[in-house]
């Protein structure tokens, strides 16, 4: 078995204030609102999305994320619509040199960067995020080491790009773009991921440091995040030093 990506993380000087605007531009709910974590997700449970998790931390953005989200749009309207939304919601418009593109880049009041796409046949099916997208290196290598800790297919491969998605072929695609100064400074986004149930995360952790993971620290949460409700099992890097948290399932 492998694990599975539960969700989304951002560091946030105001946490409660990141994942209202969230989850108004998403159209999703704040499902957790607590001191130490704030998150929001789809509301249909049932929904292919990942959620997004929302923690505090005092360290304020000073450089570009490794990590971003794209949001999908149905047609050129909507994707106006969406844009108009998230600048009447708190966003600003950003130039990170992407010159004449047919989508926006905007910056959440926090300054994490995101994309609205125009519409793309490939995203027609994957929910209000159409995709998760890190800067890399080596968009292949790094795409093959979370397929194996996704348990996603590697479906799409170039050299300035590599894309994964889950088997169903629903929710949002995880994409590889290559960026050639990539690591660069730690995000202030990270994935987390969670073992399944009936799996031991012990083992899961040690497959995941076979695929190419580094243990960081057993009990700290990454990027500067403080007191994560949810204690990870640990804390990992992938290979160009992303961290991540393995999290232990919860049986309700």
């Amino acid at each position: 078995m492998s694990t599975r990506l539960a969700c989304v993380v951002f560091d946030a000087v105001e946490p409660r204030a990141a994942a209202r605007f969230w989850a108004e531009l998403l159209g999703w709910e704040v499902t957790v609102d607590r001191p130490g974590e704030v998150d929001v997700a789809a509301p249909d449970p049932d929904a292919p999305d990942v959620a997004l998790t929302f923690l505090p931390s005092r360290r304020p953005k000073t450089a570009k994320n490794r990590i971003h989200l794209d949001l999908c749009s149905r047609s050129l309207d909507h994707q106006r619509l969406q844009v108009d939304r998230a600048l009447a919601l708190g966003a600003r418009r950003l130039d990170i040199g992407q010159g004449a593109v047919p989508w926006t880049v905007l910056a959440d009041p926090e300054g994490n960067e995101f994309c609205v796409l125009e519409p793309r046949e490939q995203y027609v099916d994957t929910g209000a995020v159409a995709a998760i997208v890190m800067d890399t290196r080596d968009p292949s290598r790094l795409a093959e080491f979370w397929s194996a800790a996704c348990g996603w297919p590697l479906t799409h491969r170039t050299a300035g790009y590599a894309g994964i998605r889950a088997a169903t072929g629903q929710g949002p695609w995880l994409e590889f773009l290559l960026e050639p100064a990539a690591p660069g400074e730690r995000s202030r986004l990270h994935l987390d991921l969670v073992a399944f149930p009936s799996d031991d995360p012990v083992v899961e952790a040690a497959r995941l440091r076979a695929a190419g993971a580094v243990p960081v620290g057993p009990d700290a949460p990454p990027s500067g995040g403080e007191s994560p409700a949810v204690e990870p099992v640990l804390v990992l890097a992938d290979p160009e030093t992303n961290e991540f948290c393995l999290l232990r399932a919860t049986i309700d």
